[in-house]
């Protein structure tokens, strides 16, 4: 859109007009800015809100497989540890309760 102005003004003070019927056209493209900054405006807040959309899925997809890998390593451990009779370790503290509670 921004460049549609610019070659629009461009194109006007360029083209062979008189400078009444120039300024005129200038006149009408300037009352016209106000109108094109709102669609820009708008344009730009749609397309950030579905790109923070799209972001805050994958961000939620990415912590659901990360706290998947982390239960599931958790508990490897685990097993291993049983296996080689190891006592059996608790997860560390710092480790989200809805995963120390899969694991056990």
């Amino acid at each position: 859109m921004i460049g549609t102005v610019i070659g629009a003004v461009t194109g006007l003070l360029i083209a062979p007009r008189a400078g009444r019927e120039t300024r005129q056209l200038l006149k009408k493209s300037a009352e016209a800015l106000p109108e094109l900054a709102e669609d820009l405006t708008t344009s730009v807040q749609i397309q950030a809100d579905r790109l923070s959309e799209s972001a805050l899925k994958r961000w939620d997809g990415t912590l659901v497989r990360l706290k998947e890998a982390i239960a599931t390593g958790i508990e490897a451990t685990q097993r291993a540890r049983q296996a080689t009779g190891e006592a059996d370790v608790a997860a560390p503290p710092e480790v989200h309760p809805s995963i120390r509670d899969r694991v056990r």
